[in-house]
């Protein structure tokens, strides 16, 4: 797929955001282009969840402004060409009774609205989703009776029936045994090469995302970095990050 990589999908422009007495963000200006697999990585409490969240639209800066393709984001309507993937242990219960199935054909609601039944084209992007992430023989299976890495693919498939140019993952393999997540950092790079899909993945594992993301984003507060991960591999950019004290071993994939 060809996709423009010099067209800004996100524009974060001098974006401060605090909790009370607390800052969580200070004056950061991040683009993100078309075609971008973005890693945002930093310590906890550095901010990264919050960023996520105001880019969204979840959360109001105190300071800037943000526009989503171009528009700033109290005008920003088309949110179907948005996708996002929350934290599993937040956001699911496994002992809901719903099918996989079901939980993919939520991805249509943005689309077709809450109320309106499912349509042919409605159930031919719900299969291809499923297809997308090889779990096509298992729609029928309650959710709550799948793997940790099983289930994370049906959270991507309920993105991809929506049909995004973009999609947000926070943390999304929390919780996930190491093979799941090999398989579904495979997921994630194949979605970003084949459909051009852009991805800004919040993640705390620094070694994953250097290796699997085009650019990263190091904030901790302040932006610290952003570009191509071997430079920032090459700077001293975890002791601004992490402090002196800290030790990392990156592996080349």
């Amino acid at each position: 797929m060809t996709v423009d990589h010099s067209k800004n999908i996100i524009e974060v422009q001098g974006v401060s955001f605090g909790y009370t007495n607390e800052l969580a963000l200070k004056n950061i200006d991040l683009n993100v282009h078309a075609g971008d697999y973005l890693g945002i990585i930093g310590p906890n409490g550095g901010g990264k969840t919050t960023l996520l969240k105001i880019m969204l639209g979840l959360l109001q800066p105190t300071e800037g402004s943000v526009k989503l393709f171009g528009q700033p984001m109290e005008k920003f309507k088309a949110w179907p060409r948005i996708g996002y993937v929350p934290q599993k242990a937040v956001q699911f219960d496994a002992a809901f009774p719903a099918t996989v199935e079901e939980v993919v054909a939520m991805g249509r609601a943005a689309r077709r609205g809450l109320l309106h039944p499912l349509t042919q084209m409605d159930r031919e992007k719900i299969t291809n989703a499923l297809v997308q992430v090889d779990l096509a023989a298992e729609r029928k299976r309650l959710i709550g009776d799948l793997s940790g890495g099983q289930q994370q693919r049906v959270f991507i498939a309920r993105a991809l029936a929506g049909e995004p140019e973009v999609i947000f993952l926070d943390e999304p393999t929390a919780g996930v045994d190491v093979k799941a997540q090999e398989q579904f950092y495979a997921l994630l790079k194949k979605f970003n090469q084949t459909l051009g899909l852009t991805l800004l993945l919040v993640s705390h594992d620094i070694d994953v995302v250097a290796n699997e993301a085009t650019e990263l984003a190091c904030i901790n507060q302040a932006l610290v970095y952003h570009g191509a991960p071997q430079a920032f591999v090459k700077g001293d950019y975890l002791n601004q990050l992490y402090g002196k004290e800290t030790k990392f071993i990156l592996h080349d994939h």
